[in-house]
């Protein structure tokens, strides 16, 4: 069963294997509901920065400098506008930069607006950079509003056979190591509760 994370890994080792020695940058986000806190606008498009300043063979004098001069004044940090505009500008050289962000869906409602609009200024600025983004349909209005019109979206859907046959298959196995594990109760309750997740609900 392929979760979302396992189909942007196959995407993401897919793409680095088609284009190796080429001057071609993949650059990754994992968004997770558990760090929601942490995962501002700013703090996702300064994860990618720093995978960029991580390709070259030092780090590039621009970061540097941009780090060095918002922690003299009185160490805020870079705000939004300027992550993009130096996120821009430290891309300028790569041929094609190909982004990919899992489970965008799970950065909180009003900061995955901001990460969404900086997104859509990337592509604007930089055509260069290609999208891969992946999330539950909820939010197909918000990716259409800032960044999808014309572009190709692919709907997975968990196939709910496949999804009981490894449940029970998985279940089984554990009661056989331990017959005293989980009761049928139980067991009903994980099978229901999954199917639920797995259609989003």
């Amino acid at each position: 069963m392929l979760t979302n994370n396992k189909i942007n890994s196959l995407v993401i080792d897919t793409l680095r294997k088609q284009s190796p020695g080429e001057n071609v940058a993949v650059l990754f986000l994992y968004c997770d509901y558990q760090a929601q806190k942490d995962q501002s606008a700013v703090n996702l498009i300064g994860t990618l920065l720093r995978q960029v300043a991580l390709l070259a063979p030092r780090i590039p004098s621009a970061i540097k400098s941009a780090f060095d001069e918002a922690k003299q004044q009185g160490g805020q940090g870079l705000r939004l506008p300027d992550m993009v505009k130096l996120f821009v500008k430290a891309i300028d050289s790569i041929k094609i930069v190909y982004l990919c962000a899992d489970a965008v869906d799970e950065i909180l409602r009003e900061r995955r607006s901001e990460f969404l609009s900086a997104l859509q200024q990337i592509i604007r600025d930089k055509p260069n950079v290609r999208l891969f983004l992946t999330g539950r349909p909820y939010i197909r209005g918000e990716l259409d509003h800032y960044l999808t019109k014309g572009a190709n979206v692919i709907q997975i859907v968990a196939n709910q056979g496949d999804i009981t046959r490894y449940l029970s298959q998985k279940m089984d196995d554990d009661s056989h190591q331990d017959p005293d594990l989980m009761t049928e109760e139980l067991k009903n309750d994980i099978m229901r509760t999954m199917l639920e997740k797995a259609s989003g609900m």
